[in-house]
């Protein structure tokens, strides 16, 4: 196809030009107009087919580089009586964790010698047992086992260094959330959607979700609800479920050798409609955010490693879901403050809708 220089007038004139290697995001850009969608992302040298490594090589942001705090100040319109609701579950609530990983623990006792009252404590945490936002050193493209923007699993390599979790902490995370309740949905409509089974949501059942809500899933530009930069949050169902399990359930959940969970149906039609919405973030209440295991595309390996999205697993979306119910506005204002650690790998959310 031949490419045409990306100007305005074009932009009304479907596949009238592409993007060529030399093309950079701008974190400033308000059109989707100038963004390249999924099927028009170009290819780069020495990255990886449909990747979107598009912030030039040190980047480690990803699109959480669209957070500009114009953007931030914007999305602070969403605000409307200032209630706070935290998105953390309980870091003790799934005990014992899924995929066989290490339970956290705390322990605190007197510091010194006793002869001052003063308490000190310890937590042993593994970031993906509880609400968490999975980096961009988590999960590889596993046929090259390459991580976004050309990392690897290498502790020694220093190109690694800009995958860590810390260029999170030092930018930050706040902005516009949108809340998709399918779980309440499914219930209202007497749809089967077992929270410990592969259930898939299609991208039918986003749109079907969405209109019962009020929002367009559209872009703004096309006369839709989504916004450049904007952190998606689907409530599927998977805490809400577990909540009401037994220890004993819960423990036989945890040691089933072939765990299957609700999310996200890891198919093109979501893929490409996450890709082309520039959501900053994505988040669920379940285990993996897409269906597990997922069976084909890997939505873990689009969101994360090719395109530079955040994405979330285990929130506690039940307060809000209430609270935008009750509100009829499923939007609002959303901050995170990851852990500051260097080359950390994933983080505790720390996150809060504020309404």
């Amino acid at each position: 196809m031949l490419c045409l220089p990306q100007l305005a007038f074009l932009a009304a004139l479907p596949q009238a030009f592409c993007y060529t290697p030399e093309f950079r995001y701008d974190k400033h850009e308000t059109s989707y107009a100038n963004l390249p969608k999924k099927a028009e992302l170009p290819k780069v040298p020495g990255h990886l087919d449909g990747s979107a490594w598009l912030w030039g090589p040190e980047d480690g942001l990803g699109r959480l580089n669209f957070l500009t705090p114009a953007r931030v100040k914007a999305s602070m319109e969403e605000v409307r009586t200032g209630e706070m609701v935290p998105l953390n579950l309980a870091l003790k609530l799934i005990d014992p964790p899924m995929y066989n990983r290490a339970a956290f623990e705390h322990s605190y006792g007197v510091f010194g010698d006793g002869s001052l009252a003063i308490l000190d404590e310890h937590y042993y945490l593994n970031t993906q047992s509880s609400t968490q936002w999975d980096g961009f050193h988590h999960f590889a493209h596993l046929p090259s086992r390459l991580f976004y923007n050309n990392c690897t699993e290498s502790t020694s390599d220093p190109n690694n260094h800009k995958c860590g979790i810390h260029e999170w902490a030092a930018h930050g995370i706040a902005g516009r959330g949108i809340l998709l309740d399918f779980a309440s949905y499914a219930e209202e409509k007497g749809i089967k959607a077992d929270a410990f089974d592969a259930t898939g949501i299609t991208h039918e059942q986003l749109h079907a979700v969405a209109a019962h809500q009020g929002i367009n899933l559209k872009n703004i530009d096309e006369g839709g609800d989504i916004r450049i930069g904007d952190m998606l949050m689907v409530r599927m169902g998977w805490v809400s479920q577990y909540q009401k399990m037994t220890k004993e359930e819960r423990i036989a959940l945890a040691e089933k050798k072939d765990q299957k969970f609700i999310g996200l149906e890891p198919s093109e039609e979501n893929a490409q409609w996450i890709h082309d919405s520039y959501f900053s973030a994505v988040a669920g209440d379940a285990p993996a955010f897409e269906t597990w295991p997922p069976v084909g595309l890997s939505l873990h390996e689009q969101v994360l490693t090719f395109w530079g999205i955040a994405l979330g697993e285990f929130f506690d979306l039940e307060k809000l879901a209430e609270k935008c119910k009750e509100k009829k506005k499923w939007t609002f204002f959303v901050t995170s403050a990851p852990f500051n650690v260097e080359d950390g790998i994933a983080t505790w959310a720390n996150a809060l809708a504020i309404l």
